[in-house]
């Protein structure tokens, strides 16, 4: 086997198992939230980051070089960025959800 297929095999298994391992992240990302508003935030979170990173692979196959090497620099400070800011917010709705149901608890 030449090394180009070996190439082509490890790219195209390399990208399966990555989408793979994004689909189960996601399904556990909104299976382990704890109220509505922290499932409804997490689906907004995952489809923006789904999106967001389509277009970025998008853009590293269609932009020439060496544009499309610049593209890491936005990506790696906006995606660390991005978590933090999620999982703040996500906190931040886990605390008044479980102040929300302690009041309820108390009210009964």
């Amino acid at each position: 086997m030449e090394g180009s297929t070996v190439g082509w095999i490890g790219g195209i298994l390399g990208g399966i198992l990555g989408c793979i391992g994004g689909l189960i992240g996601t399904y556990f990302s909104i299976k382990n939230t704890n109220g509505p508003k922290e499932r409804a935030f997490m689906i907004r979170c995952v489809v923006i980051g789904w999106v967001a990173i389509a277009i970025f692979l998008a853009l590293l196959i269609m932009l020439p070089n060496p544009y499309r090497y610049l593209l890491w620099i936005p990506y790696g400070i906006v995606l660390p960025l991005g978590i933090l800011y999620g999982n703040r917010k996500q906190n931040m709705i886990r605390e008044s959800e479980k102040e929300h149901n302690q009041a309820l608890s108390t009210d009964s």
